[in-house]
């Protein structure tokens, strides 16, 4: 083989084609190092910036070291999605289905009751509701802010529970964030609401030992789950979950216990309002038991250059997924979008059949009461409404509009027509038995302002104190707020 040298010699091109060759691989692995020093510093932002005090509450102070994270966190401020059943906007669920003013009645969700906007909103929305015109326990404050945590570290959670909504109306001031969920030491999830921890021990479990992929649901389980306030005067937060998560189990839990939420305006019934029972209905579909947690699906990875973290923009995946199903599903978005409709229009269906009966009942149980029916002949009517009501209640107050796990939702609504119709037949016999016909004439409840005033519930008189209270009292509280930020080191 002849040297190089000669080579070159005969052939000058051939010098030209290895030095231009040389030039070219020292540009590529140059521009080879250069991407990982550029990733590498990309990957360095997510370095602490300023140490975090225990019971840090604003959101801006966490966003100076997790600047991704925050950046998309406050996408939740974003209320322009709509699905089918859901989204972000702000909507009255009164207005879109007015008897459920019927089932309400006597209870403060009768008066206001809109869809849930994003995490950004949640002390502006409960400060706006018609709702708090009530005296309400400072315990409706636990799941809406980062300021919770701090107060119940200040007074103890029992202490804190024992307020009243307004006493600490200038505390509660941060909404949901960053501090809810995460360590500020080391970010690591944990959980900050005493309930959840308190109703795991109960069941003989240590929440202490939950896996990293359990913690990416149970800080959701938090808040997202049903509850109810314990004692007359404590309000202590307390999950039924003693016997199970099961529909069926709590209301076995607060049937021994007699609790109720209110009585019932028409039908006298000792009711039970449902909260938001997502990580229970969560826990009985097939996602949860495929191992996915709530984050996978409502947060899931982004990437952005060589950084890989969780998108904080907390939603509904239905607008987000490409990133949320597609990662595990291959079909196309539009078949995937199809499949999760086809499922919450059957819930929907079984839903409305559900909540017509349960107007019926109510109004024909109040026709019996007017017709001198007694405490002993009603017991099982009420027993029944009661019962239909909370299972109705469980599914339609669940986000995710049956979902989560379409094959119990489902369950759970037929159980509660079924219910309800035994309600209404036992009614009718009461009233044979006493010479009246059950041919009782149904009030006009077909728009939120005749249901409202078929209650007796005076929608302005309610807009007007809601009014006042905003413009005195909220303002106050923003005031001693801002001078308390002040303070902060």
């Amino acid at each position: 083989m002849k040297p190089i040298q000669e080579i070159i010699q005969k052939k000058p091109w051939v010098g030209w084609a290895l030095f231009l060759g040389t030039v070219i691989l020292v540009f590529l692995i140059g521009l080879f190092a250069s991407t990982i020093v550029e990733r590498r510093a990309e990957t360095a932002e997510i370095r602490v910036v300023k140490p975090l005090s225990d019971w840090e509450p604003r959101l801006q102070v966490w966003g100076k070291n997790y600047p991704k994270e925050y950046e998309t966190y406050l996408g939740t401020l974003d209320t322009t999605f709509r699905s089918k059943y859901g989204g972000s906007a702000e909507i009255s669920i009164l207005r879109q289905d007015p008897e459920l003013v019927i089932l309400w009645a006597g209870y403060p969700f009768s008066k206001g009751y809109n869809q849930g906007r994003g995490h950004m909103y949640a002390i502006k929305d409960i400060r706006q509701t018609l709702r708090t015109t009530s005296p309400m326990p400072a315990t409706c404050w636990t799941c809406k802010s980062t300021d919770v945590p701090r107060m119940m570290n200040t007074l103890t959670p029992a202490g804190f529970y024992k307020k009243k909504w307004e006493d600490l109306g200038p505390e509660i001031y941060n909404p949901i964030g960053c501090q809810d969920c995460h360590d500020p030491k080391t970010m690591d999830l944990r959980i900050t609401r005493p309930a959840l921890i308190e109703a795991f021990q109960r069941q003989g479990k240590d929440i202490t030992k939950a896996t990293h992929q359990e913690m990416r649901s149970l800080v959701c389980a938090q808040c997202h789950v049903e509850y109810y306030f314990k004692g007359k005067e404590d309000k202590y937060l307390t999950f039924p979950w003693d016997n199970s998560m099961s529909v069926d189990s709590m209301l076995t839990y607060y049937d021994k216990i007699q609790f109720s939420d209110w009585i019932h305006q028409i039908s006298k019934t000792p009711m039970l309002k449902a909260q938001h029972p997502d990580y229970e209905i969560y826990n009985t579909g097939v996602h949860a038991d495929r191992g996915v947690s709530c984050a996978d699906c409502h947060m899931p990875y982004k990437s952005e250059g060589g950084v890989k973290f969780t998108d904080h923009k907390i939603q509904s995946p239905l607008n987000n997924i490409a990133n949320s199903c597609v990662v595990c599903h291959r079909e196309n978005e539009e078949k995937l979008l199809k499949n999760v409709y086809e499922r919450q229009d059957k819930v929907e269906q079984m839903k409305k059949l559900a909540q017509q009966s349960l107007a019926q009942a109510h109004i024909e149980a109040g026709f019996a009461w007017e017709r001198g029916a007694t405490d002993a002949e009603m017991k099982d009517i009420l027993q029944d409404i009661r019962h239909s009501q909370f299972r109705w209640d469980f599914v339609a107050a669940s986000n995710g509009f049956g979902f989560h796990s379409p094959n119990e939702a489902l369950r759970v609504l037929g159980t509660s027509i079924q219910l309800s119709g035994e309600a209404r037949i036992k009614t009718a016999r009461l009233l044979a038995q006493k010479g009246y016909s059950l041919a009782v004439s149904l009030p006009d409840y077909s728009t939120l302002e005749s249901a409202q005033k078929y209650v007796g519930i005076n929608l302005e008189e309610l807009r007007k104190q809601k009014e006042d209270f905003l413009k005195k009292t909220a303002i106050e509280w923003d005031r001693i707020a801002a001078e308390r930020e002040k303070t902060y080191k």
